[in-house]
């Protein structure tokens, strides 16, 4: 089998406790190069654990996580090879509030890709651009918007060169006016062909992103589609009430 046919992502039969509580149980799934997922659910069914797990900040329990021909197990360099391979973006920001946004991301730049100050510099100017933020360079986290913050956290990731991107409800923590500048940004990701992971209530975006939606409750993946049959034809009764609730129809 062509390298590029296999998945870039795959877990087989993960599972992830936290003392008695199972918080993913026999999660199987496949992801190929270039696809957009979008994970919804309500809360506390599971889906930043999923994505938690795929870039190990959380150890899994059970099963198998395979990450670009890696597998995560407690050996440090597979965590770190598969690492450097993924972008995570968070509700909150996560950006230093003592540095500037231009510090922000040549950091890790300069630590993980040992890449010199001209070139970190560079590759950081080029997705601020990117971001459509190329002139807060020089400014403090603080005097931003939660829109421009979280555009910022998705740049820093960028500059890492990653082959996939996770976003745990990039737009959550934001005022309803900066949501669409943040889902834009991604949406020019997705064409772009970036392998893209994403925990969104976001539907539109799931509907204009998406290859495939999957629903997550107690811990499993209860149905996954592509978006038109997903949101015009859900099969479970748990998928149709969750719809509901949150279409509002």
């Amino acid at each position: 089998m062509n390298t590029t046919d296999q998945p870039i992502i795959q877990l087989i039969g993960v599972g992830k406790t936290f003392g008695d509580f199972m918080a993913l149980a026999d999660i199987d799934l496949e992801v190929r190069r270039g696809e957009r997922i979008v994970v919804c659910g309500p809360s506390g069914s599971g889906k930043s654990t999923l994505i938690r797990c795929i870039n190990r900040m959380e150890a899994h329990t059970s099963g198998r996580i395979i990450i670009d021909g890696h597998e995560l197990t407690d050996d440090t360099k597979d965590i770190d090879a598969v690492r450097s391979e993924i972008g995570m973006v968070f509700q909150s920001f996560n950006l230093f509030p003592h540095m500037t946004i231009l510090k922000n991301l040549t950091i890790a730049q300069r630590l993980v890709r040992k890449t010199s100050k001209a070139e970190a510099e560079a590759v950081a100017r080029q997705y601020l651009e990117r971001v459509k933020i190329p002139e807060q360079a020089d400014k403090y986290p603080i005097q931003l918007s939660g829109g421009q913050q979280q555009r910022v956290a998705i740049a820093r990731a960028l500059c890492m060169k990653p082959k996939i991107m996770l976003f745990d409800e990039p737009t959550s923590a934001l005022d309803p006016e900066m949501i669409s500048e943040v889902l834009d940004v991604m949406v020019d990701l997705a064409r772009d062909g970036m392998t893209m992971i994403c925990v969104t209530h976001e539907m539109g975006f799931a509907r204009q992103v998406a290859n495939r939606v999957i629903f997550m409750d107690a811990g499993q993946i209860v149905e996954q589609n592509e978006p038109e049959e997903f949101f015009n034809n859900p099969q479970s009764e748990r998928t149709q009430l969750f719809l509901s609730q949150i279409l509002g129809h």
